[in-house]
């Protein structure tokens, strides 16, 4: 099992950055990857970034593409999705996740990101 805890986000303005935080415990020995999803009222959960253990492949959404960066911390076992300029579009809840093989298979419990305009 992995445990994943997301915190950093919450209310700002268009333009604005932030940072979020992904926290992992338990069996990371086994992660390939780590990553981050979104999920807008309304809208299907969709992909974000991700960057695998070693930081050698990470691969973004076009939407955030030049805006977000993911990044890692092994020796604090915590990865992060630091977002630039940010868009009233970005506003959605926030989830981190680790996958093992081809399924992303632990979640976090997400954090709020709204965007004002």
């Amino acid at each position: 099992q992995v445990q994943l805890v997301e915190s950093g986000g919450g209310l700002v303005q268009a333009g604005d950055s932030l940072r979020l935080s992904c926290a992992a415990s338990g069996r990371t020995f086994s992660t390939f990857a780590m990553g981050w999803f979104r999920q807008a009222p309304g809208k299907e959960r969709e992909f974000v970034a991700e960057i695998n253990w070693i930081g050698s492949q990470i691969s973004y959404a076009d939407s955030v593409k030049g805006r977000f960066t993911i990044s890692k911390d092994n020796a604090k076992s915590t990865f992060y999705l630091q977002m630039n300029k940010l868009m009233s579009e970005d506003t959605a809840v926030y989830y981190c996740a680790s996958r093992s093989g081809s399924v992303w298979d632990y979640w976090g419990q997400g954090t709020q990101v709204t965007v004002s305009s």
